[in-house]
């Protein structure tokens, strides 16, 4: 059972890994949009998918890190609530399934 476990850790690093990189470009990706609102200049048409995807993912991590927030212990709210807003579904394995983890 222990080696399961340790071939899973690099997977788990990299899957956090992703999801920071990539909810950090969601949220820039939507700067970009907004900046491009503002001073009304265009954006090619193929993009508004890329948008429309883009649009979901802070959404869902935003719940994930109020949900982390709410659940965590009392000292470690915020922290633990940003961290689940980056990672994802990830931190709150983390927060819910392994305990031992957090309490670093």
């Amino acid at each position: 059972m222990q080696l399961q476990q340790h071939h899973k850790k690099p997977i788990i690093l990299f899957v956090k890994i992703l999801s920071t990189v990539l909810i950090a470009s969601a949220i820039a990706l939507e700067f970009w949009h907004l900046y491009a609102t503002f001073t009304q200049t265009p954006i090619p048409n193929f993009l508004n998918i890329i948008f429309g995807i883009e649009r979901f993912a802070p959404i869902a991590h935003l719940l994930e890190g109020a949900i982390a927030a709410f659940s965590a212990k009392p000292q470690n709210q915020i922290a633990y609530g940003t961290y689940s807003f980056f990672v994802g579904t990830v931190g709150l394995l983390e927060l819910f399934y392994w305990p031992d983890s957090n309490d670093e």
